[in-house]
């Protein structure tokens, strides 16, 4: 179904069929001693940094340029800043504090899958997509995740940590050096990876506010999808965000019953609040939401279900993306045949509801969130972790 898998990177493949439930075997660094990167600064705090030291604002400009224009990686490449300068902010300033250590391949090389190791020894994923007409990088926004969704693999483990901004900028950063190296622009963030956005929300808008400034990377918000398990208040914040990034809610299941058993956050916030938080900000922003239901074989696949999802969300302005679930060999999940994918969206379609089946990309190489990280962690004698 998928191009040929090629593994890329040093790091021995561990088994593909790992089936434990793998803890983290470093302890993550508390906050106030995480390092702060130069993917860490919005411009205006570079420009604050360099004059305190009494260089001229200016400089700011001219490293912002080679680090998200040009896509340098190392200060050393900045050659119109002085020399000094550049031994300083090497050892002051590093520009950026995670190191990749596996990368995988599939579907002909238009999938790329790293694995980063943290400055911290913690692992998080990131996933560069090429499309004929788009390339897409999913960013993770956390070690781990609190939601704990019932089919993904992110979630097994708790949460650890929530990733600094400079640690999802170096993530977009890296993903568009690599669609360059292959003669591709970077055209779109999802924020899908591990990770709850909204509860890691500071730091996720302090990305957004990084990566769309226009004399850095200069990436359009409307680019930029931020997707959510459905948490309430965080929604209606998000309609009052400056940037017009593009909202994506996880819904997967229409009834509260199936969601909460699905989704637990939903015991929380229930159907009836979010979707009413999804109205709240349509109207305020007139921008679309686009709600992703995983589609699992004999739990939310049904025809009646179809049909309920449908009546649940018409007449809202949205759209549903159909994800066949990525399967995980630590769970019980399955996706649905070809034919029983195309009737559910099929019924979802008649009752007006634009829908798209989006199959996910890289499925042999543990394309679901988290799980690469899990098989390298199960690979990899606790306590034996190279640190970043």
């Amino acid at each position: 179904m998928h191009g040929k898998l090629r593994l890329m990177e040093s790091v021995a493949a561990p088994p593909q069929t790992a089936t434990e439930r793998v803890s983290q075997p470093i302890r993550p660094a508390a906050r106030k001693d995480r390092p702060v990167s130069l993917y860490d600064l919005p411009l205006p705090d570079l420009e604050q940094r360099l004059t305190a030291i009494g260089q001229p604002a200016y400089r700011a400009r001219q490293i912002y340029e080679w680090a998200y224009k040009r896509l340098v990686t190392d200060y050393a490449a900045m050659t119109n800043l002085p020399l000094a300068l550049r031994q300083e902010l090497s050892a002051t300033l590093p520009l950026a504090t995670m190191t990749p250590v596996r990368t995988l391949t599939s579907d002909g090389g238009e999938t790329i899958k790293t694995l980063y190791q943290t400055f911290d020894g913690q692992f998080v994923e990131t996933v560069l997509m090429l499309y004929p007409d788009r390339a897409t990088v999913c960013v993770s926004c956390q070690v781990g995740c609190a939601v704990g969704c019932a089919f993904c693999a992110t979630g097994l483990g708790g949460l650890l940590r929530n990733l600094t901004a400079g640690e999802m900028v170096q993530q977009a950063v890296d993903a568009a050096r690599e669609a360059q190296n292959r003669g591709r622009t970077l055209t779109n963030l999802v924020m899908m990876g591990m990770g709850e956005p909204f509860h890691n929300y500071e730091a996720t808008m302090k990305m957004v506010t990084i990566l769309h400034e226009p004399r850095g990377f200069n990436f359009g918000a409307r680019r930029m999808t931020i997707s959510t398990s459905g948490i309430v208040p965080m929604i209606d914040r998000l309609a009052a965000e400056p940037y017009q990034v593009n909202l994506a809610v996880s819904l997967h299941a229409p009834n509260d019953d199936l969601r909460s058993r699905l989704v637990p956050i939903n015991r929380r916030y229930p159907i009836v609040d979010l979707l009413a938080a999804c109205r709240r900000y349509i109207d305020k922003t007139g921008r679309r939401i686009s709600f992703e239901y995983a589609l699992m074989r004999g739990i939310n696949d049904s025809d009646e279900i179809a049909r309920e999802l449908g009546a649940l969300l018409r007449g809202m302005l949205c759209h549903v993306n159909l994800i066949p679930l990525n399967p995980v060999d630590v769970l019980p999940y399955e996706r649905p045949d070809p034919a029983g994918i195309e009737r559910f969206a099929s019924l979802v379609r008649a009752a007006g509801i634009p829908t798209t089946v989006r199959y996910s990309r890289g499925v042999e190489i543990a394309a679901a969130c988290g799980q690469l990280r899990a098989q390298h962690q199960a690979a990899t004698p606790a306590g034996n972790s190279k640190r970043a």
